[in-house]
């Protein structure tokens, strides 16, 4: 089929940049090319599902590191006994 298709200038520089690296006419890199596109799109659409984010409910307050509880009770320990927590 023939048709006229009119190109972004970049998009237009790549195609032709393409067609020179792999030694293929610019039709046969703009077909190639679209092929790949369309292909992608079909997987796209046949495992289509709605991405979902469960809430996790945490304990702690935001704004509460978890992984840091362990230096806070030392931290904690070390006041008690009299001393300076070291930092």
């Amino acid at each position: 089929m023939r048709t006229t298709l009119t190109l972004d200038d970049d998009v237009a520089t790549r195609l032709k940049e393409l067609a020179r690296r792999k030694k293929m006419s610019l039709k046969e890199a703009v077909n190639t090319v679209l092929r790949r596109g369309l292909v992608a799109q079909q997987g796209r659409q046949r495992d289509a599902r709605p991405f979902r984010v469960e809430v996790f409910h945490s304990p702690f307050r935001p704004g509460i590191d978890p992984l840091r509880l362990n230096q806070l009770a030392d931290e904690l320990e070390i006041e008690d006994a009299g001393g300076r927590p070291g930092r």
